[in-house]
């Protein structure tokens, strides 16, 4: 799911910003940010069913991402989840 408008471009450049910007409007538009009030970074440690299986694709997408910055291998073939 792409949450961005066309032609909008991220202030963040960085090589996950895409992921990061869907994970972030994705943990808002759940029932745990929007119905219980917590913040996002406190939505990702709940584990009562009120975060979407998509959100949590994305979580673990973006730690791909992130973690295959690090990994020298990356050179040959390139970022996940990019």
């Amino acid at each position: 799911m792409n949450y961005s408008e066309e032609g909008e471009k991220l202030a963040d450049q960085s090589a996950c910003a895409g992921v990061r910007a869907d994970l972030k409007m994705c943990l808002l538009q759940s029932d745990c940010c929007r119905l219980q009030k917590k913040t996002p970074r406190e939505c990702l440690n709940v584990t009562d069913g009120s975060v979407p299986t998509e959100c949590q694709v994305l979580r673990n997408t973006f730690f791909e991402c992130k973690r295959s910055m690090l990994d020298n291998r990356t050179r040959f073939r390139g970022r996940k989840g990019y």
